[in-house]
């Protein structure tokens, strides 16, 4: 629908913005839409996560760790239609247990 490409759009503008917070912002509003508008995720699943996989491997610790966080709090949500992109997931995931940083190892 159009709403939808509208709504994918802001995600991936807000995703892959310069700022850090405008990125968090994307992180966010990610997991609010995997809360109200799951269909819409699950369909797009592979080329979004493609985008958020950026952010959990995030140059800024703030960003990596909201994105650890609310990766946490989507993979109940979303269940079985992560699938396709299981195995980027846990690579990203997987590079972040040596990180110094507490926030983020703990995430």
């Amino acid at each position: 629908t159009v709403e939808g490409t509208e709504q994918l759009n802001e995600l991936y503008k807000l995703l892959t913005a310069k700022e850090f917070q405008t990125r968090m912002q994307g992180v966010v509003l990610l997991l609010d839409y995997c809360k109200s508008s799951s269909g819409l995720i699950t369909t797009n699943v592979v080329q979004i996560f493609d985008v958020f996989v950026l952010r959990v491997q995030d140059c800024n610790k703030k960003v990596k760790q909201k994105a650890l966080e609310v990766l946490a709090l989507m993979v109940p949500v979303l269940g079985d239609a992560l699938h396709p992109v299981l195995v980027t997931l846990v690579g990203a995931v997987t590079d972040n247990l040596n990180s110094k940083q507490v926030g983020t190892y703990t995430a």
